[in-house]
């Protein structure tokens, strides 16, 4: 089959890590994948193409941003492939209606904003893709885990002490509510007891451009005081492929996900690049839903407010008995290599694209 994925070009955000998996997988299976653009240095070896007619499928990635085409290029696009021939993966949960989690995250600003992506998706057609192992909350969506994990890219220990106790990989988006509440308070009660944190990525210690006063004020929402008063350095973002070997500098690297995608239950590129990472993940899921990705080792992985040792102590915990929970995330990339790899995840869009009827949830 010829694949070919469109997506906003982001070398230190959103779903490339998951395509240029997909690449290379699927074209050692046989297949053709490739990306939608010119080749460029921010994508080494990604090969790249503008001619999506002749490819069998094209699979749109949307994730909160809409407009990333240039209209005449969307129509240009459109003109040419026909809508059986469109795949769209709603990454962010954009194509449902209305959700606000806990009056914090949601997935539309309003009416207009929700309006403006029915309308785009009915101009659209095609196949729609959510990445969850639980049923789709769109009624006509087809759920398909989409995200994997590569036991290829996992990095073996290296020799000499890491930099970080604890380190934090992803942007501040949507992620204060969460780390304000639990994990901040949790750190600074252990806090003597844990060395050198660092949460890496953008907007940890600025506001973002142009949040201020405007309806996205409260996804960059951060307290860098409290941050300073905790000793937590903050470094910017790294590109896609930098992302595991930079996990590797902690010796424990903790997973948020933005409140929304946790309530929808979609998976992300970040559950299974942690266990590629010479590092002891510990995901902030609730354990049930830990179990179901990681299996029964996702229960002594997820961190949650009422878990008995709280947070902090959990914390302590691994970083004071490394060898235990070691063998735990084995135990955990055992279960990702059994149900989750990317030879599975090409073998399952590849049959959903084939077959879409046969993968929706029942």
């Amino acid at each position: 089959m010829k694949l070919l994925f469109i997506l906003q070009w982001r070398a230190d955000a959103g779903s490339i890590q998951a395509v240029a998996s997909y690449v290379q997988v699927g074209n050692a299976l046989g297949h053709e994948v490739a990306v939608y653009g010119r080749p460029g240095v921010d994508f080494p070896g990604l090969p790249c193409s503008l001619d999506a007619e002749r490819f069998d499928h094209v699979v749109f990635i949307f994730e909160s941003l809409l407009q990333w085409m240039r209209p005449l290029q969307a129509v240009r696009l459109l003109a040419g492939v026909p809508p059986e021939k469109r795949v769209v993966l709603d990454a962010d949960g954009m194509l449902n209606d209305t959700i606000v989690v806990d009056g914090y995250d949601r997935n539309h600003l309003g009416e207009d904003d929700r309006q403006a992506w029915a309308t785009f998706l009915g101009q659209l057609g095609g196949t729609i893709l959510q990445p969850t192992l639980a049923r789709p909350r769109q009624p006509d969506a087809l759920a398909l885990p989409f995200y994997g994990y590569d036991p290829g890219a996992v990095v073996r220990p290296g020799p000499g002490a890491k930099p970080y106790d604890v380190l934090y990989v992803g942007h501040n988006w949507w992620r204060w509510k969460e780390f304000n509440d639990d994990l901040l308070p949790a750190i600074e009660r252990v806090r003597q007891q844990i060395g050198p944190i660092c949460f890496l990525g953008l907007w940890w210690d600025v506001e973002a451009p142009r949040a201020g006063g405007s309806p996205y004020e409260m996804a960059f929402r951060v307290d860098g005081r409290w941050l300073r008063r905790l000793g937590i350095q903050v470094r910017p973002p790294v590109p896609y492929t930098d992302v595991i070997p930079t996990m590797g500098q902690a010796r424990v690297n903790v997973m948020t996900q933005r409140p929304l995608l946790r309530h929808l239950k979609h998976l992300t590129s970040k559950y299974f690049e942690l266990f590629c990472a010479d590092t002891v993940p510990l995901v902030m899921l609730d354990p049930e839903h830990a179990v179901l990705v990681y299996g029964p080792a996702g229960r002594e992985l997820a961190l949650y407010p009422s878990m008995p040792e709280g947070i902090g102590g959990k914390l302590v915990d691994v970083l004071e008995r490394p060898e235990r929970y070691q063998a735990i995330v084995a135990d955990a990339r055992r279960h990702l290599v059994a149900h989750h790899s990317y030879h599975q995840r090409v073998r399952e869009l590849m049959a959903a694209l084939e077959s879409p009827a046969e993968a929706r949830p029942m």
